[in-house]
């Protein structure tokens, strides 16, 4: 039957980015829920001795702690960034790797704005010893956005 083809592929598109979203922003804050619920603020537990800790901090700024208490710009500017992404996924003529890139990215953004407009701050916790504490959500900010910039380096015209 003509156009099955299409609804199946515009069906996927629809469900890969929600997919994608629903499991990282679910894992995401109910890590951050349980962490804040079983540990003290700057509490540290070791997981593997030296390598990494849970460590409960609540983060009021950008990455690495910059740009701290200005609530406001990252709460504007992440909503910017979800319904730029969200219009760019939108676009059925992208390829998968593109959405997945994009709805990573997404899902760490919703997960850290959801903290911002709950608490005011980030609530971080995997501690690595040799890097600033983060969160499930700046992991898949930080993976969606190498793996796109990677794809767009690697993109031959």
């Amino acid at each position: 039957m003509p156009g099955e083809k299409g609804e199946e592929v515009a069906a996927f598109s629809f469900m890969l980015p929600l997919a994608i979203v629903f499991v990282i922003l679910s894992l995401d804050q109910a890590s951050k829920a349980f962490i804040s619920a079983k540990i003290q603020l700057h509490q540290t537990v070791p997981v593997i001795n030296g390598i990494l800790g849970i460590t409960l901090v609540h983060n009021r700024g950008a990455a690495f702690g910059i740009l701290r208490n200005q609530v406001y710009l990252f709460i504007i500017t992440s909503i910017a960034a979800v319904v730029l992404i969200y219009f760019a996924l939108k676009d059925n003529r992208r390829n998968k790797y593109y959405v997945v890139c994009l709805s990573l990215i997404l899902a760490g953004a919703l997960g850290n704005l959801i903290d911002r407009l709950r608490f005011g701050y980030v609530i971080d916790f995997l501690n690595f010893y040799i890097w600033p504490v983060f969160n499930i959500a700046d992991s898949a900010i930080t993976v969606g956005a190498v793996l796109l910039g990677w794809a767009l380096l690697m993109k031959k015209d």
